[in-house]
């Protein structure tokens, strides 16, 4: 991560998170903390006043904790986001709900959040002059077999769609897979049953793809840098067989098939090859961008890239990005040893 580059972009800005309590929340405001100064401050904007509470206790031996502010408030109520933006510069828009099993239950709960409340930060951002907006979206976005995965489809649409009408070129995505061990994702479900007699897996054919809280951050701010046009950027992921994690957690131990939850994909997809981009390639990612842009004389990256002029399908079942039995306990150990 070019740290340079980080800095004269954030240097004298007001960043805010929306859903900064949560775990991504959590590692980028630490990496920002512990490696720049040259922000004015950072607002973690998020509902839940407990988490707010622990958070505050976790930061506040940080050197740099008095750049922290903290504001409660929901994404779906506009006034106290138009009071939350003031004088806020860029803008990570990481609020949303998650879970694929109750967003089936509660589908306008979803939509309410991940689509109205981004349309409402939307219009808050363009009110208040914000100057960059990036959204943390989710391979469930990628031609969606659910409806958590439509809602982010939508709030990916709604995002891009903005800087047409607003006329300004602020708002950009990011769009990646599962973090490993994350919150509702298998690998801690795999370290629960280790004291059962068997593995429970939906599926042998199932992948994922594997990526870390910190590259999800790396991600995030290379795109605030390099993001010039509406655009989706994308990382280049390995992946994983399920069943081979499994495996690696304890080869002994029996599997047991219990067949796919609605609005499960076997295979974790982060790019289409339908939809309606042309696809700038470097080294680490890839960047979505729309056809009618004529980027290639608008836009000029210190980098050298690729222009793809159609979308491919990328997903976690290709066979080239499969991890193995040695780099799984890789990623097994350096997440067990990060979390000590």
């Amino acid at each position: 991560m070019n740290k340079k580059n980080i800095n004269s972009t954030i240097k004298n800005k007001v960043i805010m998170i929306t859903g900064g309590t949560g775990s991504l929340g959590n590692e980028l405001i630490k990496y920002l903390l512990d490696n720049f100064t040259s922000y004015k401050k950072i607002i973690i904007f998020s509902r839940d006043e407990f988490k707010q509470f622990n958070q505050k206790n976790f930061f506040k031996s940080n050197k740099n904790f008095k750049k922290l502010r903290f504001f409660l408030g929901d994404v779906r109520d506009k006034d106290r986001l138009k009071i939350a933006l003031k004088e806020v510069d860029i803008l990570i828009h990481a609020a949303a709900l998650k879970q694929i099993d109750t967003a089936e239950y509660n589908p306008t709960e979803f939509i309410d959040t991940n689509i109205i409340g981004t349309q409402n930060i939307i219009e808050c951002c363009s009110y208040n002059n914000v100057k960059k907006a990036i959204l943390v979206s989710t391979d469930k976005a990628c031609a969606p077999a659910n409806l958590y995965g439509a809602t982010k489809l939508c709030s990916e649409k709604v995002f891009l769609s903005a800087n047409n009408y607003l006329g300004k070129k602020i708002f950009s995505v990011v769009r990646y897979g599962n973090v490993f061990a994350s919150r509702g994702s298998v690998f801690p479900l795999f370290m629960e049953q280790r004291k059962k007699s068997f593995f429970s897996i939906t599926d042998e054919r199932m992948t994922r793809f594997n990526i870390f809280l910190n590259e999800a951050v790396e991600l995030i701010l290379w795109s605030l840098v390099n993001s010039k046009l509406p655009s989706i950027t994308v990382p280049k992921m390995s992946s994983y067989r399920v069943v081979d994690l499994a495996k690696t957690v304890d080869p002994k131990k029996k599997i047991k098939l219990i067949g796919i939850r609605p609005g499960e994909k076997i295979h974790e997809q982060l790019i289409h090859e339908n939809e309606p981009y042309m696809i700038l390639e470097f080294k680490k990612y890839y960047m979505l961008i729309d056809k009618h842009h004529d980027f290639q004389n608008k836009i000029k990256f210190k980098e050298r890239y690729k222009i793809k002029n159609f979308c491919f399908d990328y997903n976690s079942g290709l066979t080239n990005n499969l991890l193995d039995s040695k780099n799984l306990k890789t990623s097994v150990s350096t997440y067990l040893k990060d979390t000590k």
